[in-house]
C-alpha cells in the first residue's frame, strides 16, 4: 500500500534527488584574481574565468538525478508488486552510485581548472545522493521485510 514506510522513504529520496538539482554541489574562489567557479548539476558557473569547452557533459549529473527521482516515483506506485519494487531499487542504486560518481568526478575536474593551491568547499547538495542511497537502502530493506510477512501468511493458509 501507499501509506507504508518504504513510501516515505522512497518519497524523501526523490525530494532530495530532485532538490540536487536546484542546489550549487561545489564552489571555489581565488582570492587574488577574483575568480570564482560553482558545480551545479547542469554544469559549471565561472565568474572571471572561460570553461574549457572539453570538460565533459556535466548535465550527465543532473540527468542522473532526475532518472532516479523519476524511477523513486514509479517503485512507489509498484506497491502490489514487491519483487518489482526490489528490482526498481536495485536500479535506483545503481543511478545513485553513478550520480555520486560522476559529482566526484566533475568536482575534480574542477578544482584543476582553478588554482589548484586552494581547495574547494563542498556544499550541502553535494552530500544528498548519499542521504538518497541510505533512504534506497531503508525502503529495499522494509519492502524484503513486507515479502517475507506475505510469504509466511501463505504459508499457513
Amino acid at each position: 500500500m501507499i501509506q507504508r514506510i518504504q513510501s516515505v522513504f522512497l518519497l524523501l529520496l526523490a525530494l532530495a534527488m530532485l532538490s540536487l538539482l536546484a542546489l550549487p554541489l561545489w564552489h571555489k574562489v581565488d582570492g587574488l584574481t577574483h575568480q570564482e567557479l560553482t558545480l551545479t548539476a547542469f554544469g559549471f558557473d565561472a565568474h572571471g574565468l572561460t570553461v574549457p569547452a572539453g570538460i565533459g557533459p556535466v548535465w550527465l549529473i543532473g540527468t542522473l538525478a532526475a532518472a532516479s527521482a523519476a524511477l523513486a516515483f514509479y517503485e512507489i506506485f509498484q506497491f502490489r508488486t514487491r519483487m518489482r519494487q526490489l528490482m526498481l531499487g536495485s536500479i535506483n542504486l545503481l543511478l545513485i552510485t553513478a550520480t555520486l560518481g560522476a559529482e566526484f568526478y566533475f568536482q575534480t575536474k574542477g578544482e584543476q581548472l582553478l588554482n589548484i593551491k586552494l581547495e574547494g568547499q563542498v556544499l550541502l547538495a553535494f552530500y544528498l545522493p548519499t542521504l538518497a542511497l541510505l533512504l534506497n537502502l531503508l525502503a529495499n530493506r522494509f519492502i524484503r521485510r513486507d515479502e517475507q510477512l506475505v510469504r509466511s501468511a501463505d504459508r499457513l493458509r
